[in-house]
């Protein structure tokens, strides 16, 4: 059986402000690779223009499954919702690791096949922004002022730790190919 959804092609720059509170609160980035699809919870992102391109900036810890899954497959979904079902899935998804837990199978999620790239949206974080990734850089640990490393990259955990956050972040860009609100 195939289920058809409905979904609503959106100007990106017309919905600014609620990609960013959503950003801000929590929004997943979904990512598929070799048949597995997993979502990680960010809350650290940029939108902007770069190389005459509208590009979504996320950063993701180096010992992250999910990072590992975007090195394989280049291309990511930023998925966004709100009320309080989100709320659920978002500390889920922030909390438990793609390597031991089918996350969308655990929460019932719904994937809906993506327009340009094959990562799909989630039904349930209806706001959908299609990503290729055209840039990649790890960040320069010496370029970070001190403070900001005391506070968000602490020696204290280890990486492997499923709260690690002594690892840094890389980088990556999506070009934004495709936006739309699944109905």
């Amino acid at each position: 059986m195939t289920l058809d959804f409905k979904k609503q092609e959106i100007n990106v720059l017309e919905h600014l402000e609620e990609i960013l509170r959503g950003v801000k609160k929590g929004a997943l980035v979904t990512t598929k690779s070799n048949g597995q699809v997993n979502s990680m919870t960010i809350s650290w992102g940029q939108i902007g223009f770069e190389w005459n391109k509208l590009i979504f900036t996320i950063y993701i810890r180096s010992g992250r499954h999910t990072h590992k899954m975007l090195e394989e497959s280049n291309e990511f979904t930023l998925n966004i919702g709100f009320g309080k079902k989100v709320e659920k899935i978002l500390n889920f998804c922030g909390t438990k690791s793609g390597t031991s837990i089918d996350k969308i199978k655990e929460l019932g999620l719904t994937l809906v096949p993506g327009n340009e790239i094959s990562t799909p949206g989630i039904k349930e974080l209806p706001l959908t922004l299609e990503c290729k990734i055209i840039y990649k850089q790890l960040q320069d640990k010496d370029a970070i002022l001190e403070s900001l490393t005391k506070r968000f990259y602490p020696t204290n955990i280890p990486s492997d730790n499923a709260s690690s956050n002594c690892d840094y972040h890389t980088m990556f860009y999506g070009e934004i190919v495709g936006a739309y609100i699944i109905e």
